[in-house]
């Protein structure tokens, strides 16, 4: 994707209280503006990066969300994760400077691509933005637990219900309504990322709604009550 020049703001950004900006001073913001590019927006299933691809740059959710896949060995591809705006894709290639798995729009979606190259100096140089990438680092790290004791060895009802709640807790943190979102990865993605199978996925959300635990719109999930919802687990 060809980067397009344009001054980034990221003090009028919605999302910089929860993105590297946080706790910058304005000065330290210009700085960083400096260093931040935006790429041309990706369509529906195009690829943000491919596994083992050559890791130059991190990304920031702007708008729309993304999934992260990964091919095991028999080339089967697994779905690993979602990503939601302000949240920050591509730290797992800090450690050897590979992407691990590969990372696709879901909808029609923008990032903020952060060259490693000039990241890492200018951390370095602010400690609040060291500071505060530590902190997304470690924040990932936790979601990384949450969602390994998501996929544990829980009945499918269950592993819906915490679906749900992981997803609310995500979007609350990022600002936006934790009980009223829209579900922008199809089903047979849940179903994937849950290790169940599609009519599976489709019946157990059918259920939260007889329930009335839920409501149900195409794609647009109402959580009716986060602690009826939290008590059915």
């Amino acid at each position: 994707m060809e980067s397009k020049t344009h001054q980034v703001e990221c003090h009028n950004c919605r999302l910089a209280n929860g993105c590297l900006a946080k706790g910058l001073d304005g000065d330290e913001i210009k700085q960083l503006e400096t260093i931040i590019s935006h790429k041309r927006p990706l369509k529906p299933s195009e690829f943000l990066y491919r596994q083992d691809d050559q890791a130059q740059s991190l990304f920031v959710v702007k708008s729309g969300s993304f999934r992260s896949t990964v091919l095991d060995a028999e080339g089967i591809e697994h779905t690993v994760d979602f990503h939601l705006p302000g949240e920050l894709i591509g730290l797992e290639a800090l450690q050897k400077g590979l992407f691990r798995g590969s990372v696709e729009a879901l909808e029609t979606a923008s990032v903020c691509e952060l060259p490693l190259a000039q990241l890492s100096p200018l951390s370095s140089k602010i400690p609040g933005l060291q500071s505060q990438l530590l902190h997304i680092i470690g924040s990932q790290f936790a979601a990384q637990h949450d969602r390994a004791a998501l996929l544990g060895n829980h009945p499918a009802s269950e592993k819906t219900a915490r679906f749900l709640l992981m997803l609310s807790h995500r979007y609350s943190n990022l600002g936006y309504s934790s009980t009223e979102f829209n579900l922008s990865m199809p089903r047979y993605h849940i179903a994937s990322f849950l290790c169940l199978s599609l009519e599976t996925v489709s019946r157990q959300l059918g259920r939260l709604k007889e329930k009335g635990l839920i409501s149900v719109q195409k794609r647009g999930i109402h959580i009716n009550s986060l602690e009826s919802l939290k008590s059915s687990i």
